[in-house]
């Protein structure tokens, strides 16, 4: 495909006009089609993906505030012999005490407010009477919405002290995670998100889930477009500012083959290895990304 600039007509491997030394796709492909003023338009049309203002993305910001205070929460409460069950009290109550309603509640059945997925479960892991044991892991996925704004994040906690593959696995899914968000910038594709991710975790040895993507996120829980985390580089829909999305790869410490339980929700890996997942929701910005539910990916991990 060839693309036209104002001077002339330039391909996706030739230099760009101007003047940086890189090629025109790592440059200023589609920098004239984000200045388009009916771009808000266009990618609703073609896409159905509603663009983010300012006010928007800071009323998204203030839910994704919520979301993190609830992680740290679970965080500071995690421990060995509780009930998966209190977690979904606490955020429950929280979330309803900071003005907020969790998005998960009764969302297409789902009978919680909070998903909470341990060990061999990928996700959607419904809260109930099991108990944290000591080794667990335990991916806890929260999405409030705070004055009509959704925000989602979730992370992978360890329960105790990890044995190596359970450090293994929460490792690779957050380095995972921040491989995909260092793609996200105008001009870029989706499908860089998703190569980036899998070129990662199976270079660890590791797999990726392709029945759950990323999602489109702010004013609905979930919007287009669909953030897969696998994929090829160049391909898919061009990231401009405006768009927010969740990032959420879930990696598995051995195939990633899965069948959803009897509950009709919870995802498990088919060979019982270990699953675990980052989520965080991105702005897509003039210069890059910014995450709307930010939290440290660099801390050591225990």
């Amino acid at each position: 495909m060839v693309f036209e600039t104002k001077q002339k007509k330039v391909g996706r491997n030739d230099p760009c006009p101007c003047g940086s030394g890189l090629k025109y796709k790592k440059c200023c492909l589609g920098r004239e089609y984000l200045n388009n003023d009916d771009i808000k338009k266009s990618y609703f049309k073609n896409y159905r993906i509603k663009l983010k203002g300012s006010a928007d993305i800071e009323a998204i910001k203030k839910a994704g505030r919520l979301a993190i205070d609830l992680l740290d929460m679970v965080e500071e409460n995690l421990r060995p012999g509780m009930q998966t069950d209190e977690i979904n009290t606490m955020v429950h109550n929280h979330t309803i005490r900071s003005g907020a309603t969790p998005a998960p509640l009764n969302y297409r059945g789902y009978p919680k407010s909070v998903c909470v997925s341990l060990n061999e479960e990928i996700c959607h892991g419904i809260p109930g009477d099991r108990v944290l044991r000591e080794g667990d892991i335990a991916n806890v996925d929260v999405t409030p919405i705070l004055n009509g704004y959704y925000a989602d994040a979730s992370k992978t906690f360890f329960v105790g002290k990890p044995g190596p593959d359970a450090l293994k696995i929460v490792r690779v899914a957050r380095e995972s995670l921040k491989a995909g968000m260092a793609m996200v910038k105008p001009a870029n594709r989706v499908g860089d998100i998703g190569w980036a991710i899998q070129n990662l975790a199976e270079e660890q040895g590791c797999s990726v889930v392709r029945e759950f993507v990323g999602h489109g996120v702010g004013f609905e829980f979930h919007e287009p477009p669909q953030i897969p985390h696998y994929g090829q580089k160049d391909r898919g829909i061009m990231l401009v500012p405006g768009m927010v999305f969740t990032i959420e790869p879930m990696i598995n410490l051995g195939k990633k083959e899965l069948h959803i339980l009897a509950d009709k929700w919870t995802a498990v890996t088919s060979d019982k290895s270990l699953s675990a997942q980052f989520e965080q929701t991105i702005l897509v910005t003039e210069e890059g990304f910014e995450s709307l539910t930010p939290y440290d990916l660099d801390a050591p991990l225990c």
